[in-house]
């Protein structure tokens, strides 16, 4: 079956929960995301935002400065990676890809669909915590996680805001636990960034809670509020 696909537009103006159903929904029909430590991760988020089944290649950084200063390219197609940990666990995925317009635009119409944004992964990865938690039988747990609001952040423009310093999650007014998931999004074909340089329009950068990092949420064994740094000198490789 074909996925159906919302425009952010049309998302933002939902209230939460809408959203929330309408993303779970899609990881429901088995979108599901390889291990966040694994180079096939950011591979299926570049998949999946731009509907893509063009190649690509993913290098995964053990540093957080060579990230930083990575820039995604589409011929061959480039991306790229990073995990943030907190101590053997690794909490968030940060990865750097290509837009679904400059996919179309390097490869020809058909080689992408319409796009879809960070807050859509959040979701899956939500909803795959939910599900091995059902597995583990803890009902508790269960109805933690699913209480969990993911926030529509608005994406930003510029890597200095995106790369900067942020929660990834936190207790709202309502009393429920959200999880942040700041973006950049560049596209190639909007005509208000074309002053940008090429080397950093048609991208879309996400940061990512992990599975593991909900069911930690969830089973109460770390507390809402975790900063995510991406300094020189950020975690980005398990303790020993």
């Amino acid at each position: 079956m074909k996925s159906v696909i919302f425009p952010r537009r049309f998302l933002m103006g939902l209230p939460a929960f809408a959203v929330s159903f309408l993303c779970l929904a899609g990881a429901a029909r088995g979108e599901t995301l390889p291990d966040p430590t694994s180079a096939e991760f950011c591979i299926a988020v570049q998949h999946i935002l731009a509907n893509t089944k063009v190649e690509a290649n993913n290098t995964i950084f053990d540093n957080m400065a060579d990230y930083r200063h990575s820039k995604p390219s589409p011929d061959p197609l480039m991306i790229y990676q990073v995990v943030t940990y907190d101590g053997k666990m690794p909490i968030a995925v940060s990865c750097k890809v290509k837009t679904s317009d400059h996919i179309r635009a390097t490869y020809g119409e058909s080689t992408a669909g319409e796009q879809r944004y960070c807050p859509d992964i959040t979701a899956m990865v939500k909803a795959q915590a939910i599900a091995e938690l059902e597995q583990e039988a803890a009902a508790d747990a269960v109805a933690k996680a699913s209480a969990i609001v993911i926030d529509q952040n608005e994406p930003y423009v510029t890597g200095q805001s995106y790369l900067s310093t942020f929660e990834l999650s936190y207790v709202g007014s309502d009393g429920k636990i959200h999880l942040n998931t700041p973006s950049l999004q560049t596209n190639w074909e909007d005509w208000l960034l074309w002053i940008m340089p090429n080397k950093v329009r048609g991208q879309t950068y996400c940061h990512l809670a992990t599975v593991p990092y909900i069911k930690a949420l969830a089973k109460g064994a770390v507390k809402p509020g975790t900063i995510i740094v991406t300094t020189d000198d950020a975690k980005t490789t398990p303790s020993t």
